[in-house]
């Protein structure tokens, strides 16, 4: 199976080859034909499945079939920076021999270059639901010649309190459009909100949020929360870990840990909401050239992390959300690699790593120091 399958114009088939995708995931292979076809969608898959490039793609491709418009015709919410500049880089990849036009619009920035690109009238905008919202408000943005609405990420947008603001989006875009709804979880309230919206959904879902793929090495440490530090730069001496995600409930923990890190000579940077876009941005360029050993980062900022090559996951502090463990070792061990995933526990997460066992089915293996 691969890419010829689905009848793509040949500027995106070569530039999706360019890319190094040889065949499609099982996400894009079940995924991709609805959306081709015009169908409202449900997609529940998890992060590292290739769920990107199940809507960019076939968003490319219907975007060929007709003039382009001097409007936005397709619009994608998200819930942080990171993945809108994700999801724009991805757009940018497999349409690099178009000549559609993108934006990703986000808060916490100047809005100025972003009023500036919007005048350039984007067929393809992507935007956080606030600061969409406020350039609707300001007179720079109309959605009345939107064809397609893509809400990916969806429960985390709903988790980080977005659900009035999408809301309010919605009041501004045509009742008749193409939505994809796009989420790593599907409990009863993101169903229900996704049934009201969608209009006779086709439903493709892969790899169920409770599993974790077979490729990640998963163990456990039993510690306590002051010897936490100890025992991390203890793992950090071996040289041939070369790259660590380190996952912190608070923003605060995660710049404590980074001064830690850094009186050891541990090279470090902290990444969260608190950080501005260019810190944030500048954080995970040192971290994936490699300048930075160590990223340590919270959950929400995460989301939009997005790295091939990233063999160690840490969970400094366990999720109090169980789905939430899934999510942070699901960014090792991807597109079939090998990687490792280790847990600190201490006494009071005894019951956050029952609840985690309880939903991937297995106990984690404890490990010794």
């Amino acid at each position: 199976m691969n890419f010829d399958q689905f009848a793509l114009s040949p500027a995106i088939q070569k530039a999706v080859a360019e890319a190094g995708y040889s065949a499609p995931t099982e996400i894009q292979s079940k995924a991709i034909p609805y959306v081709l076809a015009g169908r409202d969608m449900i997609g529940c898959a998890q992060t590292g499945t290739g769920k990107t490039a199940a809507f960019a793609i076939p968003v490319l491709q219907k975007m060929q079939q007709r003039n382009a418009a001097s409007a936005t015709r397709v619009l994608i919410l998200t819930p942080t920076r990171e993945l809108a500049l994700q999801i724009q880089q991805n757009f940018t990849t497999y349409g690099k021999y178009l000549q559609t036009r993108t934006l990703s619009i986000f808060g916490g920035v100047p809005q100025g270059k972003q009023v500036a690109g919007l005048k350039k009238n984007p067929e393809v905008l992507i935007a956080t639901p606030g600061r969409l919202l406020d350039l609707i408000q300001q007179g720079y943005i109309s959605l009345s010649k939107l064809e397609i609405l893509v809400l990916d990420e969806a429960d985390r947008m709903l988790d980080m309190g977005f659900i009035n603001d999408v809301k309010r989006i919605l009041t501004k875009v045509p009742a008749q459009r193409q939505t994809l709804f796009f989420s790593a979880t599907m409990p009863k309230a993101i169903r229900k909100f996704a049934d009201s919206i969608l209009n006779n959904p086709a439903e493709v879902t892969v790899t169920p949020v409770s599993s974790t793929a077979e490729t990640i090495q998963q163990s456990v440490y039993f510690v306590e929360q002051k010897e936490k530090t100890r025992l991390l730069i203890h793992l950090l001496k071996d040289a041939s870990i070369l790259r660590s995600l380190v996952f912190t409930r608070t923003k605060h923990g995660a710049d404590k840990l980074v001064k830690q890190l850094g009186a050891t000579g541990i090279q470090a940077a902290s990444i969260h909401g608190n950080k501005s876009q260019n810190a944030r941005q500048l954080a995970l360029a040192d971290f994936k050239n490699s300048r930075i050993r160590v990223l340590v980062a919270t959950d929400i900022a995460s989301r939009g992390i997005d790295i091939d090559e990233l063999p160690h996951v840490v969970n400094y502090e366990l999720p109090n959300v169980a789905e939430t463990y899934v999510h942070r070792i699901g960014r090792t061990g991807r597109a079939g690699k090998d990687g490792v995933a280790i847990s600190f526990c201490g006494k009071d997460e005894r019951s956050d790593l029952k609840q985690i066992q309880s939903l991937i089915g297995f106990q984690v293996p404890v490990q010794t120091w």
